[in-house]
């Protein structure tokens, strides 16, 4: 739903530098008075701001996508996607206001992929809660990124949090999803590999493009894609004021502040260890299920969300504070 080093002052992004690899940087140009920091320091403590952006990330996107739910009976999953990618996209173009100049071939192509992919996460994913429960659809959904961090990292203990994790969708579906619909499962596992490729493209936008400009123009992407298919479902329903409003809310927790947080995160954080920190989303989606459209989670349930998160922590522990990850595609 990822994982480069932040430029908090105007201008292009600097080059992709890992957590994991800041220590050597760090060491060649500290002064000789000050004392080394232990092993391990500089990548624990950079990380803590990033993580708590993913974390605010997290919180709004799902509060967010518990808000759609409610939403659906209005205007279908579609009609909600279009209303919430919409109103998404007109205000980072005009917060961002980003230049259509100046920018490559390359660069066109990453922003352009970049908006199918967060188009299509948006779209598999409503249609999946529309079908399921928000906290089973965001654990399977999560398998994506999970997978996306296993495939990109170089220690072959992540292949534990990764059985671990499928340990937990196992128990999720009673040993072979009858409890669940099993087109909502579909969707869900199809926005999952979305999700990972958002994260891919999320990082790479963020080296191509200053500040948020990327993220608008891919936001604008994934909103004209999709504007067809909101308008065949939903028709007129899109232009009733209360639906537009609730769209608008949508769009602000769902899109607007995670993804711009996200993509802030991502220009400090591996790719790799942002995916993983994505496993913590089931229980963000669960709590959220259970406060605003009160949805009650089994025993089963619960524990199969544990281990998910479980595994979550474990890999982020795992990368961060022992091993540097193996870089993504294009992130070399």
């Amino acid at each position: 739903m990822n994982k480069i080093l932040a430029e908090s002052a105007p201008g292009p992004p600097g080059p992709p530098v890992s957590t994991a690899s800041s220590t050597s940087d760090a060491s060649a140009t500290t002064p000789k008075s000050v004392a080394p920091r232990p092993p391990g320091a500089p990548s624990r403590l950079g990380s803590l701001g990033p993580v708590g952006l993913v974390l605010a990330g997290g919180i709004s996107v799902q509060f967010g996508g518990a808000l759609a739910v409610t939403l659906m009976p209005r205007a279908g999953a579609l009609g909600v996607v279009t209303l919430r990618l919409l109103a998404a996209a007109v205000v980072l173009v005009l917060v961002c206001r980003p230049r259509l100049r100046g920018h490559s071939r390359a660069d066109w192509s990453t922003v352009i992929v970049f908006g199918v992919a967060m188009g299509a996460m948006n779209g598999l994913f409503y249609e999946a809660v529309a079908r399921i429960p928000l906290g089973p659809a965001v654990t399977l959904e999560v398998l994506g990124p999970l997978t996306l961090s296993v495939l990109a990292s170089r220690r072959a203990v992540n292949a534990l949090w990764a059985g671990l994790a499928l340990a937990g969708v196992f128990l999720l579906g009673g040993g072979g999803f009858s409890g669940l619909d099993p087109i909502g499962v579909a969707f869900a596992l199809g926005a999952g590999s979305m999700w990972a490729a958002y994260i891919i493209f999320s990082a790479r936008t963020g080296r191509r493009f200053p500040q948020a400009d990327g993220l608008a123009l891919a936001m604008a992407v994934a909103a004209l894609l999709f504007l067809p298919l909101g308008i065949a479902e939903a028709g007129a329903r899109l232009l009733n004021p209360t639906t537009v409003a609730l769209g608008a809310a949508v769009a602000l927790l769902s899109s607007v502040l995670p993804y711009t947080l996200e993509l802030l995160a991502l220009r400090r954080l591996p790719a790799s260890t942002f995916a993983v920190l994505m496993s913590l989303e089931p229980a963000i989606a669960a709590t959220a299920g259970f406060l605003v459209l009160g949805q009650s989670l089994s025993a089963a349930e619960a524990a199969a969300i544990g281990l998910v998160i479980a595994a979550s922590i474990g890999a982020v522990r795992t990368q961060v504070g022992r091993g540097k990850p193996r870089p993504l595609p294009d992130e070399r």
